[in-house]
């Protein structure tokens, strides 16, 4: 980066931090700092939800995961307009008549304190870490660009974020997030223009698709069928997708405080489903939009040479051990193993278009031979760098995008996505932090306080409560390192394991009208929670193959099965003499 990069950059910071404070002139009360009021028009709490979902994990992680895998990752989300709609029918009308601050008060009403509390605490629990390794993503970006420790990276974005949050509260993040999102936008798009200008000649957007499209990039939809079996363990495909994914966006947008904290800054009801509505409208385009970017970028490496690792520092790190002569080998012979590709796309692309189909899948079969040689490097590549520096990660897929940006792109817009990458964390976690606080405070200390505290108090509180999260997520981002997963699918793993059991739980409240025992339910959860960690644990295991987007109906339905059969041993029991 150069000066021009770090002044866009600090402009633009600056810029969303002031604008946000001064719109979020709120009342010093919870009403004020957790749900803005209850005041904000469908626009800002579409732009705040979606703000919330899209954090740097999504513009960092995503193209790489689409680098490495494909497309298939947008079928995670087909699930998710299927979810608002039920949403819209049956969640927020209750939450709106009760006037609740959390989702969690709604199963102290229909259930008792002991099941309202322990699902408050699993969604603590589940979002705080996974905000843990969002307030990692950012620390990437500085610790490449400026050399930094990666921890006393994360002690410094943390403590921005935290700042940030304890500012302004939910009306901050509302308001910030609008104008953040139309940066993000624009940003987005220019990155995608200037990856297909800088092909070369007479290749454009169509042939960038081609030379993606050869090597399986465009796998939009799967069926998860191989050999006329259905693969369970394949992580992403049209029935995991639509079915886990939309338990899992059910529980997330239903059940979770900081999507529920979202909407419930609303006007009022209609304004909160507007708001969820267009958000089932234009997610899965938005991410499909961010994942073609990642298509985008590895077409525009077919013709220009990749990065053997696109962890640079650790590959530099790596070099200066006496593994760097096998390192510098296994380089020369991927410079080698490139230089065919060019002159392979170039001519498959002539053959296609002269119509010849036959030379033209024998080019094909050329070109999937150099590109599973390139992967087959990389692996060794990464076999020897994990010897050379034992414990390191060397998962470079949160990588690509970053250093795509940094080494390509001109002078001022590099210094622009690095900004949007910033805010979209921002963003983010400052949601996150807010719903953390809100639910701290509402379902705990408010509800275990013997203490009478004025509406002043409850405010200052919930800040206090901000920072705690907030360097709890800081201590989390430590052990996010080496995590082994893309981002974007760990945080979405981690939500797995326990949205399922949480929204099972709300189920039971809204539909099965019959049950009224709280003690029943909140076994019923704690067993489901179990299974759900066995299945989870047995299959990383091996003892059997399951994709995680499956834990979450695991985890909604054992808590209805459990439930039933726990009210039938109930009432058996009551029927001895």
């Amino acid at each position: 980066m150069n000066p021009l990069d770090w002044i866009i950059l600090a402009v633009t910071l600056t810029g969303i931090i002031a604008y946000g404070l001064y719109k979020s002139r709120t009342t010093r009360n919870l009403d004020g700092y957790l749900l803005a009021n209850r005041s904000l028009p469908w626009g800002l709490v579409l732009l705040s939800i979606m703000g919330t979902q899209a954090s740097a994990i999504t513009f960092l992680s995503a193209p790489g995961q689409a680098y490495t895998d494909g497309m298939r990752f947008v079928q995670y989300y087909f699930g998710l307009p299927i979810a608002m709609v039920v949403i819209c029918i049956f969640f927020v009308p209750i939450f709106s008549k009760l006037k609740i601050y959390t989702a969690y008060e709604y199963l102290e009403n229909r259930f008792d304190n002991k099941t309202r509390a322990l699902t408050s605490f699993l969604f603590l629990l589940q979002r705080g870490l996974s905000t843990g390794i969002s307030v990692f993503a950012p620390s990437i970006i500085l610790s490449s660009i400026l050399g930094w420790d990666i921890y006393w990276t994360n002690v410094f974005m943390g403590g921005l974020l935290i700042i940030y949050t304890l500012s302004g509260g939910a009306k901050a993040v509302a308001y910030t997030q609008q104008l953040q999102l139309v940066i993000i936008f624009t940003g987005m798009f220019l990155a995608a223009y200037m990856v297909v200008n800088m092909l070369p000649d007479g290749f454009g957007f169509s042939e960038a698709l081609h030379a993606g499209g050869i090597m399986n990039k465009l796998n939009v939809i799967t069926t998860g069928f191989r050999d006329g079996k259905f693969n369970w363990s394949d992580q992403y495909n049209l029935f995991s997708g639509i079915i886990g994914g939309f338990f899992l966006a059910l529980s997330y947008f239903g059940t979770d405080q900081s999507q529920v904290g979202r909407y419930l800054t609303a006007k009022n009801l209609t304004e909160s489903r507007m708001g969820l509505l267009m958000n089932g409208l234009v997610k899965v385009p938005m991410q499909f939009s961010i994942l073609l970017i990642g298509v985008l970028v590895f077409s525009f490496y077919q013709f220009n040479k990749a990065p053997v690792f696109f962890n640079q520092a650790l590959a530099d790190k790596a070099s200066k051990t006496t593994y760097g002569v096998q390192l510098k080998e296994i380089e020369e012979e991927y410079s080698r193993n490139f230089s065919l590709m060019p002159g392979l796309q170039k001519s498959y692309q002539e053959k296609i278009k002269e119509g010849n189909e036959t030379v033209a899948l024998q080019v094909e079969n050329e070109i999937t031979t150099v590109n599973n040689r390139t992967d087959s490097l990389k692996r060794k590549y990464k076999a020897v760098l994990k010897q050379a520096l034992p414990g390191a990660d060397t998962n470079d897929t949160n990588y690509i995008f970053l250093r795509f940006v940094v080494d390509y792109l001109p002078h001022g817009l590099v210094g622009l996505l690095i900004a949007i990458i910033f805010l979209a964390s921002w963003g983010s976690i400052a949601a996150a932090l807010n719903s953390l606080a809100s639910s701290t405070m509402v379902d705990f200390h408010r509800r275990y306080s013997k203490k009478v505290i004025v509406p002043e108090s409850e405010y200052q509180i919930s800040r206090w409560y901000t920072l705690a999260w907030g360097i709890f997520c800081i201590i989390v981002a430590m052990f996010a390192y080496n995590i082994g997963n893309s981002l974007i699918e760990a945080v979405n793993v981690l939500g797995s394991l326990f949205y399922g059991v949480i929204l099972g739980v709300f189920l039971v409240g809204f539909f099965m009208k019959k049950v009224k025992n709280g003690t029943i339910v909140f076994f019923a959860a704690l067993i489901t929670e179990f299974v759900v960690l066995l299945v989870f644990i047995l299959t990383k295991m091996g003892y059997f193959k399951l994709g995680f987007l499956w834990l979450n109906p695991i985890g909604a339905f054992g808590v209805i099965i459990f439930t039933l059969l726990l009210q039938q041993l109930m009432q058996k029991r009551k029927s001895l003499p």
